[in-house]
């Protein structure tokens, strides 16, 4: 299966793509943080993050997208502007016909380290380690986004009955429609 990460943000926003196969079997497919200016318009901003979003599910065809999720700060305008890129992945994926997931910090950071308070360094030295590279990528919003994409195929989203098939021919179903979709 193949999984999108997104690591939410207006100035940056990481984007992950891992393959996951059975036994906690992960490899890097894509990994880069789209960013866009923070003196531009807001509306210019979510277009640039849409495109590049857009150019990422295009290229890469994932199975399924896993984001984390918006949780509450004290920066109002950090919130909204995680919340305004989020909606944009939402809806890219929804036109995509893929199911999206959504991860806290915590749920991510327990399922990469092992500990649900680990700090970024820590995330991304485990990110590195899981998927056999030299140094954790950067900046760590990348590191976050192949972080939450690790999570989702590790808490189940990537094995075959996550598709929500429950029989044999249900999952071989849903398993041609996701290579059909890749190779469209």
């Amino acid at each position: 299966m193949r999984i999108l990460g997104v690591d939410p943000g207006l100035t940056r926003c990481g984007l992950g793509v891992i393959d996951a196969a059975g036994a906690r079997k992960v490899a890097l497919v894509h990994v880069e943080a789209a960013t866009s200016a923070a003196g531009d318009p807001t509306p210019a901003r979510i277009a640039r993050l849409a495109a590049a979003v857009d150019a990422v599910l295009d290229e890469h065809r994932p199975d399924a997208v896993a984001l984390e999720r918006v949780f509450a700060q004290h920066n109002v305008r950090t919130v909204m502007g995680t919340a305004q890129i989020s909606g944009v992945v939402m809806l890219a994926a929804e036109r995509r016909g893929l199911p999206v997931a959504l991860y806290t910090p915590s749920e991510v950071k327990a399922a990469v380290t092992g500990d649900g308070r680990a700090a970024k360094p820590q995330v991304g030295f485990m990110v590195a380690r899981i998927l056999g590279l030299a140094e954790p990528p950067r900046p760590a919003d990348a590191a976050d986004a192949l972080a939450i994409a690790i999570a989702h195929a590790w808490r189940g989203g990537a094995a075959p009955s996550g598709s929500g098939a429950s029989t044999d021919a249900q999952r071989r179903w849903a398993e041609a429609e996701r290579a059909a979709r890749r190779r469209g």
